[in-house]
């Protein structure tokens, strides 16, 4: 995010809560859903987390619920969130250095980020997983660093390759750190082997990590794209459908719900937003343009 913020939506255009549940209700009941994340911007901020959670964790069938936050409160609404259902979190953590921490987030708060990853194991919102993004000149030659913090804590961590989604569009392939550079700075300090189970449709590939029981992954949504095994998709606070990450069209459902659409005609409208996604996400092709909304707009 820039450093000085964006724009909050206006409250009339966000969805509220009963919204909100309604459209994971339909997505769960109609639409074969069986897992739900909430994510942001930084979904701790929003006040009725937990009771959407709580309604969320009730639907029939359940759907496996999961957090992705800064954890920056998240110390003081784990025990909340697992009383609720919460299943696990993503936390993302660039870093366990101060200065760099400092740089990355403009803010000298990594002792809540580590208290909020403690606080989530001890409720027991685990497997607990950290994502973390290498900058060049950064933190890039910090990964070795990490992974070994992260083993020595039982959290489970995801190198992320950098995406084309920064809300000042400055993002450039040449200066992102890739899955290959990724590889050979965890392969100077560690043997990783590839897991035994299959990706399936999860974005990491798995690696044991000298001989286990740790694992530490690599989503390469830039340079190893794996949208032929995608089966997500992500509906904005403002009621939008994304069939992709990096879609430059959005679908309309909070029109059609405050309009009076019943549930059957909002599950048509989805179907029909996902059988227009493309086959693959194009960042390679000269042609490819960011989409408009930024990564803090759409939801990881």
């Amino acid at each position: 995010m820039p450093a000085e913020g964006l724009d909050w939506l206006p409250h009339e255009q966000t969805l509220t809560d009963d919204e909100v549940v309604r459209l994971v209700r339909i997505g769960v009941e109609q639409l074969g859903i069986r897992e739900v994340r909430f994510t942001g911007g930084e979904p701790l901020v929003r006040r009725g987390l937990v009771d959407i959670v709580r309604r969320t964790t009730a639907l029939t069938p359940r759907p496996e619920v999961s957090l992705t936050t800064n954890a920056l409160g998240l110390a003081r609404t784990a025990e909340a969130l697992a009383d609720a259902g919460l299943d696990r979190v993503n936390v993302s953590l660039d870093t366990v250095r101060r200065d760099t921490f400092n740089e990355i987030t403009l803010r000298d708060r990594l002792d809540d980020v580590v208290a909020g990853l403690e606080a989530a194991q001890l409720a027991g919102l685990g497997p607990v997983k950290v994502n973390a993004v290498l900058l060049r000149g950064v933190n890039d030659a910090q990964a070795p660093e990490l992974l070994r913090w992260c083993l020595e804590r039982g959290y489970e961590l995801r190198f992320i390759e950098q995406m084309p989604l920064d809300a000042q569009h400055g993002w450039r392939r040449d200066t992102m750190i890739t899955a290959d550079e990724i590889f050979s700075a965890l392969e100077a300090e560690f043997d990783l082997e590839p897991a035994e189970e299959p990706r399936g449709s999860a974005p990491a590939e798995l690696f044991t990590v000298n001989g286990g029981p740790g694992t530490v992954g690599v989503i390469a949504s830039v340079t190893r794209p794996f949208c032929g095994d995608c089966d997500r998709v992500r509906l904005t606070a403002d009621g939008q459908v994304r069939n992709c990450l990096f879609a430059r069209e959005e679908s309309d459902l909070r029109t059609a719900l405050r309009a009076g659409a019943d549930d059957e005609e909002i599950a048509r409208r989805w179907r029909a937003a996902m059988l227009t996604k493309r086959p693959g996400h194009g960042i390679d092709d000269v042609s490819f343009l960011q989409p408009t909304r930024p990564m803090s707009a759409i939801g990881g």
